[in-house]
């Protein structure tokens, strides 16, 4: 019993790590050395369902990757249990930033939910700066209260 609650313990730690790590890595990679990937996430410079900016997909599921594989080749150990932290992190911003706030796939249109809104609002305040510098709200999950705040106040 002891294992099993450590192991949900190391897939929650992960996951919420994720936030903090996709936070730095979209202020400071994204918008800084990388920012000729994630440019047209801002400014649609391609056709199509895909963007330039959606090769960071494949780069963050790299780690996630790598830790399954080693987990499971050493009988499910620490590695398997953050990799799939990571992975079902990636599953969560991928539903939440691409099907729910960008609709990508049209699915999941409005919401009530308070916290939905909130973070809906946080990303639209996000993509008001169309350059990399001067930007705000770079998590996903997590933003600040202020935009729960004002998603409260419509409903």
């Amino acid at each position: 019993m002891e294992k099993i609650l450590l192991n949900i313990l190391t897939v929650l730690v992960a996951f919420c790590s994720m936030e903090a790590v996709a936070w730095f890595t979209h202020k400071f990679v994204m918008h800084g050395l990388l920012w000729r990937l994630h440019k047209d996430h801002h400014k649609k410079e391609t056709t199509g369902f895909f963007e330039h900016n959606d090769f960071f997909f494949l780069i963050f599921a790299l780690p996630g990757i790598a830790c399954l594989l080693i987990g499971i080749a050493n009988d499910l150990n620490s590695f398997f249990w953050i990799g799939l932290g990571i992975t079902i992190y990636g599953f969560a911003y991928f539903l939440v930033h691409d099907i729910f706030i960008h609709q990508r796939l049209k699915l999941f249109r409005n919401s009530n939910n308070v916290y939905l809104r909130g973070i809906r609002r946080a990303h639209k305040m996000h993509h008001k700066h169309l350059d990399k510098e001067q930007g705000e709200c770079f998590g996903m999950l997590w933003v600040p209260f202020k935009y729960f705040r004002s998603g409260k106040k419509e409903q």
